[in-house]
């Protein structure tokens, strides 16, 4: 496939909004069919960081919370943020213990993704976690965290009866489900 240049024409740009997460830039464009126009960005200051931990016996651990953004709870698999430029699998074992109690032996990239690239920078990635062994978890402040353990294919029908919406945990799920159909798992 060929990669195509930028059609886009940054004429000026201001940063109306900044904070420790995100940062917001407004540009004066002129897009590809030759308008003026704006385009707002949203550059985040963290890697999007997912973990989907499975067990020997193929069971799946689920974080719910309530999510002020969209205002109303979600079941996740463990997720948080990551300082770009540090190690995502050091923030992945982070989250996962802080969220679960779990730590593991064996740890393996799945998926690569941008979350919403019409809108913002934001990158994530998702590690599979295995050879899982039970601690305490250790939330932070700011969560009030309910982790379910249940098979994996149950979470899989949340996902396609669309109980389960969080972009991170739709591609990890769904990819372990096309690990598994491949005989990868």
């Amino acid at each position: 496939m060929e990669t195509q240049q930028n059609p886009w024409q940054i004429l000026e740009s201001t940063v109306p909004y900044d904070n420790s997460w995100i940062r917001l830039t407004e540009h004066q464009v002129i897009n590809p069919s030759g308008g003026r126009g704006i385009y707002g960005v949203v550059h985040f200051k963290n890697l999007a960081i997912g973990v989907i931990a499975l067990d020997e016996e193929n069971n799946t651990y689920l974080v719910g919370q309530f999510r002020l953004a969209i205002d109303a709870f979600s079941w996740e698999i463990p997720e948080g943020g990551g300082p770009l430029g540090k190690d995502p699998l050091e923030s992945a074992k982070r989250e996962l213990l802080e969220e679960t109690g779990l730590t593991a032996r064996q740890w393996q990239p799945i998926v690569h993704m941008h979350l919403s690239n019409s809108v913002s920078d934001e990158a994530g990635i998702v590690y599979l976690a295995r050879g899982l062994e039970q601690g305490e978890a250790e939330p932070e402040e700011t969560e009030q965290l309910f982790v379910q353990k249940m098979p994996f294919m149950e979470a899989y029908q949340m996902v396609k009866e669309h109980r389960i919406t969080d972009s991170l945990s739709l591609a990890a799920i769904q990819k372990i489900r096309l690990m598994m159909l491949e005989g990868e798992l």
